[in-house]
């Protein structure tokens, strides 16, 4: 089979530019050859390392916040447990691992992992071995339930469009040929589906970036959860505002790489608009946005890490400080990602979130 590179350089040949999303689309989930269905990309020996990689504490404490939830809805005798985008299924190890310690609640959870990439469905497989696991590729496939859904690290990975202003009027950002390889272009006029007050003050130049999909997949679960009962969490790397800017970055090898190089050989990700998802999750409520080191805090994981560090010797007492540090530090990922929980409107706050 031909490359992506050359696969998408006959579209464009063929059909004109692509949008920025398309082009996205097609480097992370093209059925051969996409970043996700192509190679695993996560740990040390992939291209980035997420939350649940870094340490058993973030996915214990999701576990207890999982267990606080079914709680709140009643300690149901059977719970809808999903997972969106699970990785190599390390988080719901861990969460499981957690849960397993309040029994009747582990006995309620039926386990349904949202998964596009066989490749990454096979791993997860391997991982949670001896667990009743269910998968699907989509979320509104998901059966009907009281419900409790997780997703890190997903909603940075869905295809963004961006929108360029020039002479004072915007235009969708475009991929098109121009050799040696791929650059951006202006397209047609479009005006992006943000606050007006950001649109019309801005000059020049500046960039927009929507995410379509990532909208759609949190109205389904608003919707979900404001029919059934239900919670949501959701953490990932963002701005808890709508704001201008470009953030479509490339990632190989812990290093950032070109957004336009080589389609398919390296994770691309994009700061995720906490608002426009609260927004587009309505009727259910939104709770937060938080930071994730101030919502891991609260939940404990600092009495998590000196309780592993009594029973350490120096060196793994050493490497929980760290991975701690990693997980909450405001110049780590404690503030650049957030946290943000969705809830029927029925429900009090959220454990981790203020009422």
């Amino acid at each position: 089979m031909a490359s992506l590179t050359a696969l998408l350089a006959e579209r464009i040949r063929l059909g004109g530019p692509v949008s920025v999303a398309d082009f996205m689309a097609e480097a992370l989930f093209h059925p051969e050859l996409g970043y996700y269905t192509s190679r695993e990309p996560f740990g040390a020996q992939g291209d980035f390392t997420t939350a649940p990689e870094i340490s058993q504490m973030f996915g214990e404490m999701i576990g207890l916040w999982t267990i606080v939830a079914w709680q709140m809805l009643g300690s149901p005798e059977r719970l809808v447990f999903a997972e969106l985008g699970p990785g190599r299924g390390t988080l719901m190890s861990d969460m499981l691992r957690t849960i397993a310690n309040v029994p009747a609640c582990r006995a309620a959870l039926e386990i349904w992992l949202v998964e596009a990439s066989p490749r990454l469905a096979a791993r997860q497989a391997q991982t949670l071995a001896g667990h009743l696991i269910h998968w699907t590729e989509r979320f509104e496939d998901v059966p009907d339930g009281p419900m409790v859904l997780v997703a890190n690290e997903l909603f940075d990975a869905l295809p963004i469009r961006q929108h360029v202003r020039h002479q004072g009027h915007w235009h969708e950002r475009m991929v098109s040929l121009q050799a040696p390889g791929f650059a951006f272009a202006p397209g047609p006029h479009a005006r992006p589906d943000l606050p007006d007050d950001l649109l019309d003050n801005a000059e020049d130049g500046a960039i927009a970036e929507t995410c379509p999909a990532g909208r759609t997949l949190a109205a389904a679960i608003g919707a979900r959860i404001a029919r059934q009962p239900g919670l949501a969490l959701i953490i990932d790397y963002g701005h808890p505002r709508s704001a201008l800017g470009e953030t479509l970055q490339a990632v190989s090898r812990h290093r950032f790489h070109p957004v336009l190089e080589d389609p398919g050989s390296a994770d691309l990700t994009a700061h995720v608009d906490f608002e426009a998802l609260a927004r587009a999750a309505m009727p259910a409520r939104a709770w937060g946005t938080v930071t994730q080191g101030e919502f891991l805090k609260r939940l404990g994981i600092e009495t998590r890490a000196a309780l592993l560090a009594q029973a350490a010797g120096p060196k793994a007492r050493a490497d929980i400080a760290g991975q701690l540090r990693r997980l909450i530090d405001a110049d780590e990922m404690g503030t650049l990602f957030k946290a943000l929980a969705l809830a029927h409107p029925a429900l009090p706050a959220p454990p981790g979130f203020v009422g």
